[in-house]
């Protein structure tokens, strides 16, 4: 087993950061919250006192941060300078496309293999070490990092070269996003037209309108799997987060020239759920605004 450092101990990096450690690594983490370290601690980790002392002698180091701008700064400030010769630098943040390709360079001209492997699965899969990665960079790079990955994940998949995790990232959610804008107005809909909700699931679920938002994770409660709906829409992937993500594709189309109209028109809307206040809700409770 290897000696891990561990970057950012938040909702999902807590549970990565005890999935390693399970998993039998030494794994040394470090997070601005003394109480995301102690629950490490608990987890089995071994918390540090700075992000310099967690990286020292780490052979791999994985960073779960909250954008673009604070993986950067980690890595110009702390991880180029200070990590081994032959660690391999797992960045899992979800963060924009030329972020992730500018501090890949910066690693490679440092001599250090770098991927990017942002998750999707939300925080039962972090805990339970069934997320999907995502991830992008060198093949050499993808081959030193998998084995981590597969530590934390079900499914390890190489996207292509430094920024393809980034960019599979966002458009898959973006995918997300709108087929749960589009499920909840179904329902919505159907309500108003009088048919009953569990009735109206049974049929679309095995029809063509069947999708992920659909069967596994339903924005109305009591109908389908147990989901965020089921608890008042809370815990799950929080509609900030997936507004967040939105922006990110959005930027991305931009800078390529790509129309994305459902994607805008998504983004749209979890702007303005946001801004009324429910961005710490489940993104499924997008259905309170229909």
């Amino acid at each position: 087993m290897a000696r891990v450092a561990f970057i950012g101990l938040g909702n999902m990096g807590g549970g990565m950061a005890a999935n390693l450690a399970k998993a039998g690594h030494d794994v040394r983490a470090f997070d601005l919250s003394a109480e995301a370290l102690e629950r490490a601690r608990k987890a089995g980790c071994l918390p540090a006192a700075s992000a310099a002392e967690a990286i020292a002698g780490a052979e791999a180091v994985v960073t779960m941060l909250p954008a673009g701008s604070h993986v950067e700064t980690l890595y110009t400030e702390t991880l180029l300078d200070g990590a081994d010769a032959g660690a391999i630098l797992i960045d899992c943040s979800t963060i924009d496309v030329a972020t992730a390709r500018r501090v890949a360079e910066a690693a490679t001209q440092r001599g250090l293999l770098a991927v990017d492997a942002p998750v999707s699965g939300g925080i039962a899969a972090a805990n339970a070490g069934t997320l999907t990665f995502m991830v992008g960079g060198a093949v050499a790079a993808f081959e030193r990092a998998e084995p981590f990955l597969e530590d934390m994940g079900k499914a390890v998949i190489h996207a292509g070269a430094s920024g393809a995790g980034q960019a599979a990232k966002i458009c898959n959610n973006m995918i997300l996003g709108a087929t749960m804008v589009a499920t909840c107005e179904a329902f919505a809909l159907a309500e108003k037209l009088g048919l009953d909700q569990q009735r109206f699931f049974d049929i679309a679920s095995v029809s063509s309108g069947q999708s992920w938002s659909m069967t596994s994770y339903c924005p109305v409660p009591g109908v389908g799997p147990e989901t965020p709906a089921d608890r008042d829409y809370q815990g799950g992937f929080a509609a900030a987060l997936m507004l967040k993500d939105l922006r990110l594709a959005m930027e991305a189309a931009t800078a390529v020239g790509a129309k994305v109209p459902m994607g805008e028109r998504a983004r749209a809307l979890y702007e303005a759920f946001a801004a009324d206040g429910q961005g710490g809700l489940d993104f499924s409770a997008i259905i309170k605004a229909l």
